[in-house]
């Protein structure tokens, strides 16, 4: 891997995986709501990476929210707002749409290529087993449907990419500090060094795919 692109490259993740890049002495090119990028305004999009012409072996994009600004995630149906629903699933699935459709341009079709998107094992619907939290959830199922979409029409025009979702684990950063809880966080540095190696290891065959950060694939 010579160079990468990481959307969302402020946040703790996004950066740690930058610098674990980096470390590994790899390109990194680096975009956030710092410049200008913004995907619940849909034209900076279109914006921001219609300036880009480099091609990047590893597109990597990690924005999300775990709620919505005026709302905590749902414990029970009776908590559901259409505001928050649309909010989270404008970032968690809309956003990581609209820059799959920049993909195509931005890899090449002559050697290998990663892309890579950050979702949660809480939107696997076949591992959900205590309800809740159901506009997150269901935000990070349309985002895993979208990568899956994704990476078959990936597979007509660039024969060597591979196109994932990628589950971090439970980081240690302000995005899950108020909801971690007693669950296990993991430092981000650490996280960023088990996902980087995770997408390293990937094959072809494993396009479309959900995996987690030691290379297990997660139920739909």
């Amino acid at each position: 891997m010579e160079n990468a692109l990481i959307i969302g490259a402020s946040g703790g993740i996004g950066r740690a995986v930058a610098a674990e890049l980096a470390g590994r002495g790899v390109a990194v090119t680096g975009l956030s709501r710092a410049d200008g990028l913004d995907v619940t305004r849909p034209e900076t999009v279109d914006d921001v990476l219609g300036q880009i012409t480099d091609q990047f072996d590893l597109i990597f994009t990690a924005i999300g929210i775990l709620s919505s600004k005026s709302h905590t995630p749902e414990k029970s149906l009776s908590a559901i707002s259409a505001e928050a629903m649309h909010e989270t699933y404008a970032v968690n699935a809309v956003g990581p749409a609209l820059i799959l459709k920049h993909v195509p341009r931005l890899i090449p079709k002559d050697r290998r290529s990663v892309i890579a998107t950050l979702s949660a094992r809480v939107g696997s619907i076949g591992d959900n087993r205590i309800g809740g939290w159901h506009s997150y959830r269901a935000s990070k199922a349309a985002l895993n449907q979208i990568v899956h979409g994704a990476a078959i029409e990936l597979g007509r025009s660039h024969k060597q990419t591979i196109c994932v979702a990628l589950h971090p684990g439970t980081v240690e950063t302000p995005f899950t500090a108020k909801y971690a809880g007693r669950h296990k966080t993991t430092p981000a540095p650490d996280a960023a060094t088990s996902l980087v190696n995770v997408i390293n290891a990937l094959e072809v065959s494993q396009s479309g795919g959900f995996f987690d950060y030691a290379g297990q694939e997660i139920p739909w």
